[in-house]
C-alpha cells in the first residue's frame, strides 16, 4: 500500500512509451491494483482508455473491458468503449467473450435507459449465436435474472466486493519473522512455530531477522533465545476465508473405522474424514507450547526474548499521574481478584432439528472445564428406524477447532432414544478466518446420511488457563499496542460488585491484575489469552450506582475485540 501509488506512476510513464506490449502489461497490472485498492486511482481510467485501439492481447483487452464495466458510471463514453469491442464479438477470446458480457451487463444495471439496446445485443449473441457452452450459461443466468427480477439482478453482479489481502497481513510481525526461519517445514505450512504443536519440543536458537521496515510495529528482537528457557508461544495466523462449501461436500461415505482410545490430547481421528482433507493429527496439541512461560510483550505472542516497549504511547485511562506516583504506583495494590468459580457453559440449544436431518436432533453447548474444551452433545432419534455409525468432522474454522476423539456412540440408538455425548476438542485443526469469527461448520454422519450445521461457539471456551500477564509486562503492553487498536464497549444491566465481577471471570479465565477506586468508581485491568497465543488486555469500569459497564478492550487483533465482548456480557449476565 505504501509503495502503490508509485507503482501507478511508474505504470503510467510505461504507457505513455505507446509501446504496444508494454502498454499491454501495464493494462493488466493497473487492473490488479483497481481490484486491490477500489476507487482510488480512477484518475488514469482516462489515460488508458486513449490507448484502447492497440490492444491487441486477449488478457489486455479482458482488463480494459473489466476496468470500463466496473466504472461505467464515472466514463461518459463507456456504452460506445464496449460496443466497439462487440462489433467483433464471434473474433474475441472466450475470456475476452465473458468480461465483455459481463461489463455490459454491469453497465446495463448503471445506465438502464440508455442501454437497454446494447445488453439485447450481447445477451443475444452470448446465447443463440454462440457454441461455447461457458458463454451460453452465463448469458442466460444473467437473461433470467435481468428479466424476472433486476433489482436482485443488481445486488448479485454490483454486490461489494472483499478487499483483497494476503495471509501475512493477518500474522504477527515477530511471528513471521520466526516463521522465516523454518521455511520448507511443517511451520511454513501451518503458520505456527514449532513449539505450538510439537509436543515437548525444546526452543531452538536462532539469529534474528532484522525489523520488518513495512510494519507499523517496532519490536526490538533479540539476537538469541535466553539458554535453557522453554519457546514462548507465538499467536497463529487466521487465513481468509477459502471455499468452504467444497470443504464440505468432499465426503467419505464409507463405514466409519474406530479408533483406539487415547489418553492424551494428541489424537488421531480414527472416524471417517467427512470434510476430505484427511488431516492426521500426528502433532500433538498446541497446548504445550501454550503453557510455556512468558517471555517479553504477551501481546506480541511471546517470542523468544524480550522487548522495548515504545516511549511516546499513553497508559491506559485513569492509570497516569492522578493515581500517585506515576504508573508504578497502580500495581502496588491488592484485592480484586476473587476465587475461582468454574467456567460459565451455555444451556444446550438445538443445532440441527430432526426435520432436517431425517429424524436426527442435535441439540449442544460448549464447555471449557481444567483445560480442556468439550462439545456436550445430545442425540436424539425422532425416527422409525435404529441410527448408528455415528461420526463427526468440523470444517476449516478461525481458531483450529477440531474433534479429538471420534464421536463415540456405544450403542445404535433407537427410536425415541437420547444419548448424551461429550466430545473432547483440541485447536490442531486447519485455520481458515471465518465470517463470524466464531462460526463452526460441523457434518455429522449416521448410516442414513450425512448431515450438516453451523454454530456459533462462545470465545471464552479459548481462554487459557496461562493468561494472567505480569504486572509490569501489563503497562508495557497497553503502552505498546496502537492506540487505534483499542474498542470500547457499553455492558448494560449489570449490577454486579467489582468482587462479584473479577471472581466469575477469573472462572473463565479472565484474570484481574489490579483494582483501583478512582472517584468512587472501581477501575478492573485485566488480562486473558486465546488459545492462538493472542492477548487481549482490558480495562473494566465499574460505578456502584450505575448498572452499566464501560469495556476498553486493546489487543493487536483487533477484529476478535467484538467477541471478547460478547463473552464478557455472556458471563457477566449469567
Amino acid at each position: 500500500q505504501q509503495s502503490a501509488e508509485r507503482c501507478v506512476s511508474t505504470l503510467l510513464d510505461l504507457i505513455q512509451t505507446k509501446v504496444n506490449y508494454v502498454v499491454q502489461e501495464a493494462i493488466v497490472v493497473i487492473k490488479d491494483i483497481f481490484r486491490k485498492y477500489p476507487n482510488k486511482y480512477e484518475s488514469v481510467i482516462a489515460t488508458l482508455c486513449e490507448n484502447l485501439d492497440s490492444l491487441d492481447e486477449p488478457e489486455a483487452r479482458a482488463a480494459m473491458i473489466w476496468i470500463v464495466g466496473e466504472y461505467a458510471e464515472r466514463i461518459d463514453n463507456a456504452d460506445e468503449l464496449l460496443e466497439s469491442f462487440l462489433e467483433g464479438f464471434h473474433d474475441e477470446s472466450t475470456q475476452v467473450q465473458l468480461q465483455l458480457l459481463t461489463a455490459i451487463v454491469k453497465l446495463f444495471l448503471k445506465k438502464p435507459t440508455e442501454t437497454q439496446e446494447l445488453v439485447q445485443q450481447v445477451l443475444s449473441l452470448a446465447t443463440q449465436d454462440s457454441d461455447n457452452p461457458d458463454l451460453r450459461d452465463r448469458g442466460y443466468i444473467y437473461w433470467r435474472l435481468l428479466s424476472t427480477d433486476p433489482v436482485a439482478a443488481k445486488e448479485v453482479v454490483l454486490a461489494e466486493k472483499p478487499l483483497i489481502s494476503e495471509e501475512t497481513d493477518l500474522i504477527e510481525p515477530t511471528l513471521l519473522d520466526e516463521l522465516i526461519c523454518y521455511i520448507g517445514t511443517l511451520a511454513s505450512v501451518y503458520h505456527k512455530p514449532p513449539s505450538a504443536f510439537v509436543e515437548g519440543s525444546r526452543g531452538v536458537v536462532h539469529k534474528s531477522l532484522p525489523p520488518r521496515t513495512d510494519s507499523g510495529e517496532s519490536p526490538e528482537s533479540p539476537d538469541t533465545a535466553p539458554s535453557g528457557g522453554p519457546a514462548a508461544d507465538q499467536p497463529s495466523v487466521i487465513p481468509p476465508q477459502g471455499d468452504l462449501l467444497g470443504d464440505l461436500l468432499n465426503l467419505d461415505l464409507g463405514p466409519p473405522v474406530s479408533g483406539p482410545p487415547m489418553a492424551t490430547s494428541a489424537v488421531q481421528m480414527g472416524a471417517v474424514d467427512l470434510l476430505g482433507g484427511g488431516l492426521d493429527r500426528l502433532m500433538g496439541d498446541e497446548s504445550e507450547g501454550l503453557r510455556s512461560d512468558v517471555g517479553g510483550s504477551p501481546a506480541m505472542g511471546g517470542g523468544s526474548g524480550s522487548f522495548t516497549p515504545a516511549p511516546s504511547t499513553t497508559a491506559p485511562a485513569n492509570m497516569g499521574a492522578p493515581l500517585g506516583s506515576g504508573l508504578g504506583d497502580l500495581f502496588d495494590l491488592t484485592g480484586g481478584v476473587g476465587t475461582l468459580s468454574g467456567s460459565y457453559v451455555a444451556p444446550k440449544t438445538v443445532w440441527l432439528p430432526a426435520m432436517k436431518a431425517k429424524g436426527l436432533e442435535i441439540s449442544g453447548t460448549f464447555s471449557r472445564q481444567v483445560g480442556s474444551i468439550s462439545m456436550d452433545l445430545v442425540l436424539t432419534n425422532k425416527a422409525l428406524q435404529v441410527m448408528s455409525d455415528f461420526a463427526i468432522q468440523f470444517n476449516r474454522n478461525s481458531f483450529g477447532l477440531a474433534p479429538a476423539a471420534p464421536l463415540q456412540v456405544h450403542a445404535p440408538l433407537a427410536p425415541n432414544q437420547s444419548v448424551e455425548i461429550s466430545l473432547p476438542l483440541n485447536t490442531v485443526g486447519s485455520v481458515m478466518k471465518m465470517e463470524p469469527l466464531n462460526n463452526l461448520q460441523v457434518a455429522v454422519k449416521n448410516n442414513i446420511d450425512v448431515f450438516y450445521f453451523s454454530t456459533l461457539y462462545p470465545l471464552h471456551i479459548l481462554f487459557v488457563e496461562d493468561g494472567k500477564m505480569e504486572r509490569q509486562t501489563f503497562l508495557a503492553t497497553w503502552k505498546d499496542i496502537p492506540n487505534e487498536n483499542e474498542t470500547q464497549f457499553q455492558i448494560k444491566d449489570c449490577s454486579l460488585s467489582a468482587d462479584a465481577v473479577s471472581s466469575k471471570l477469573q472462572g473463565s479465565n479472565i484474570f484481574t491484575i489490579a483494582k483501583r477506586n478512582v472517584e468512587g468508581q472501581d477501575m478492573l485491568y485485566q488480562s486473558l489469552k486465546l488459545t492462538n497465543g493472542i492477548w487481549v488486555l482490558a480495562e473494566l469500569r465499574i460505578q456502584p450506582s450505575n448498572p452499566s459497564f464501560t469495556l476498553s478492550l486493546k489487543c493487536r487483533a483487533p477484529e476478535v475485540s467484538q467477541y471478547i465482548y460478547q463473552a464478557y456480557e455472556t458471563i457477566l449476565k449469567n
